[in-house]
């Protein structure tokens, strides 16, 4: 009994050890479209300093329409050549992403699901070709929210996508389908990525930070399950303002520094606007007006990460990607800040 009693501390650290993440693979999501503002000196300096070798950056979406049926949109600004000077090497590598509707999937039929594969790879490659001067491209994101009932069709679509590619799939997961794998099927790539984030319908519970909720995040975690398929970690770094006019949701502001002079607290979460305020050429708030102001802080992504740990059951190996790169966005961090969001998955 001595010798069990001896050889039981060693054996609870070496499980304990088993499930360690031991490297990060620092990453952002590149979200901008074309109608967007490019890339500047700021951003690139925070991927220097952050030491950053690999982005994924969402080239189009895809979309229905009843006359046109499956069609591009939303295609990236992104160029190779506002990263690095012609004559030098992209210092980063660079995943495709696309964020398919999940309406794609619940119109289509198998033919279709076919030619979208086609088209896919198609876009993709002629993209690489045209902005990133045919840089070598190892793997594909394909982003989507799938529900039970689209499952068979998306499946399909990223079973066909693989060979007609000849890259690695990965997919974004989220965190229903991650808690229910039985109901939700787990998808046929190489790899997922959990999105730790919008795990709330942002019009449905106007009590909870939609973007980030740390109790309901941790309601979909079991503690230490390990998932069928190895498994990156996404993070949240930007926040938005819902605008209410007359009671309505009428939008939402992005870059939101500068307006909390011109807002008062009526409850948590929720400010009244105390100054007509112009923010853009289109958005304007009027004295009165109601915000659901819903900010992610760097305390929140750390007690976040520290969920995760707890709960989820990673490879030693990981790479964790911060959604998503963006000057006005990341201003509301410190270099340190955004340090410890890779960091301290390995602590």
């Amino acid at each position: 009994m001595k010798k069990v009693l001896l050889f039981l501390p060693l054996i609870l650290l070496l499980f304990s050890c088993d499930n360690k993440v031991e490297s990060v693979e620092k990453s952002f999501y590149y979200w901008k479209s074309d109608s967007d503002s490019y890339y500047n000196d700021k951003e690139k300096s925070i991927l220097k300093e952050q030491n950053i070798k690999k982005l994924y950056v969402k080239f189009f979406e895809v979309d229905y329409q009843e006359e046109l049926g499956n069609l591009p949109v939303s295609k990236t600004n992104f160029n190779i050549y506002s990263y690095c000077s012609e004559n030098d090497s992209l210092p980063y590598r660079i995943v495709p992403t696309v964020y398919i509707k999940n309406i794609v999937f619940q119109k289509s039929s198998e033919k279709e699901l076919d030619k979208l594969a086609d088209n896919v790879s198609y876009l993709i490659d002629k993209f690489t070709n045209e902005k990133l001067d045919s840089i070598r491209v190892s793997e594909i994101q394909i982003d989507c929210d799938w529900t039970a009932s689209t499952k068979n069709n998306y499946f399909y679509f990223l079973k066909k996508l693989k060979p007609i590619s000849k890259k690695q799939i990965s997919a974004t997961l989220r965190l229903y389908p991650y808690k229910y794998p039985d109901k939700m099927g787990v998808p046929p790539v190489d790899k997922v990525t959990l999105m730790c984030y919008n795990l709330i319908n942002p019009l449905e519970d106007q009590s909870k930070n939609s973007i980030l909720d740390l109790k309901e995040l941790e309601s979909y975690l079991k503690p230490k399950k390990k998932y069928p398929l190895h498994m990156d970690v996404a993070l949240p770094v930007y926040s938005w303002m819902q605008i209410y006019q007359n009671n309505n949701f009428s939008g939402v502001i992005y870059n939101s520094n500068g307006l909390k002079k011109n807002l008062k607290v009526i409850k948590p979460l929720w400010y009244e606007v105390t100054k007509d305020t112009v923010v853009s050429y289109n958005t304007y708030l009027r004295r009165g007006d109601k915000i659901k102001y819903e900010e992610i802080t760097a305390d929140k992504v750390n007690k976040a990460i520290a969920i995760i740990k707890k709960n989820i059951s990673l490879d030693k190996n990981i790479t964790v990607t911060l959604f998503h790169l963006d000057e006005n966005e990341l201003n509301n961090y410190t270099h340190e800040e955004i340090s410890s969001f890779y960091s301290d998955f390995t602590k």
